[in-house]
């Protein structure tokens, strides 16, 4: 089972890196759900890790309904990322109607190619996400993050069961929203995906081994630590091997 952790920093793709993620999802001001990081933390990320890299291609926080002017600025972040060699993009773009817009997400997965293409959690906003599924399909992307429709995946996890069934190999469903150790069994086992996206990051303050002085009044960053991802991938790891003892159980 492949695990992809979201980050906003170099320390924390590393540490997800070191701690076996399959995969980073690269965002900047996660406090709005992830927007485009900068060129430059692109670049640094990619320096500094071996596993796969995805950059979110969002260009505010908000809604999925974009201007023409916003999607221009999306098809040239997307050229942005092909040239620091990352090995993925995460977008999405909706209608007024909370719909996929097809065409347009189709645009844009275009311009990215031969990158691989996740279609993000703007899919939990689509009131019909039975025909989202077929529309995100249509567009030709590769893989879907969701909840099911739902606050958090455990909320979600009978909508994305049925979702990866729909789905029938055609396209990827990857589970994300709330996921943490404790829920983690639920959601795998309940879902039946392959893969499992989370933040598993905490404020720098929690962390009693952190003696990095804080200077200022402000919001304080999160970040994600090895020992966590370590955790993580270790639970699911043996999530994995509980299945497939399942599977071919008589």
């Amino acid at each position: 089972m492949n695990l992809e952790v979201c980050v906003d920093s170099v320390e924390s793709a590393i540490a997800s890196d070191k701690g076996g993620a399959t995969r980073v999802e690269l965002c900047s001001a996660l406090s709005e759900g992830g927007i485009t990081p900068s060129a430059g933390l692109m670049s640094a990320v990619r320096a500094a890790i071996d596993i796969e890299l995805f950059v979110i291609i969002r260009p505010r926080g908000g809604d999925f309904v974009y201007s023409d002017h916003e999607l221009q600025i999306m098809r040239e972040d997307i050229l942005e990322a092909k040239a620091r060699k990352v090995d993925g993009v995460v977008l999405g773009v909706l209608t007024k109607a909370k719909t996929v817009d097809v065409a347009r997400t189709h645009k844009l997965i275009e311009v990215a190619r031969p990158l691989r293409v996740t279609f993000h959690k703007a899919f939990d906003v689509c009131k019909d996400l039975h025909r989202a599924l077929e529309d995100v399909i249509a567009s030709g992307a590769d893989r879907i993050l969701t909840s099911g429709g739902q606050p958090d995946a455990v909320r979600g996890a009978a909508t994305i069961a049925l979702l990866q069934e729909r789905a029938a190999n055609r396209i990827r469903i990857m589970a994300g929203g709330g996921i943490r150790v404790s829920n983690l069994r639920t959601v795998a086992l309940k879902t039946g995906v392959l893969e499992i996206h989370s933040s598993l990051s905490k404020n720098v303050d929690s962390d009693p081994a952190d003696e990095t002085p804080v200077i200022g009044n402000g919001p304080q960053p999160f970040r994600v630590l090895e020992r966590d991802v370590r955790t993580f991938k270790s639970a699911l790891d043996a999530i994995a091997v509980e299945a497939q003892l399942g599977a071919t159980a008589p």
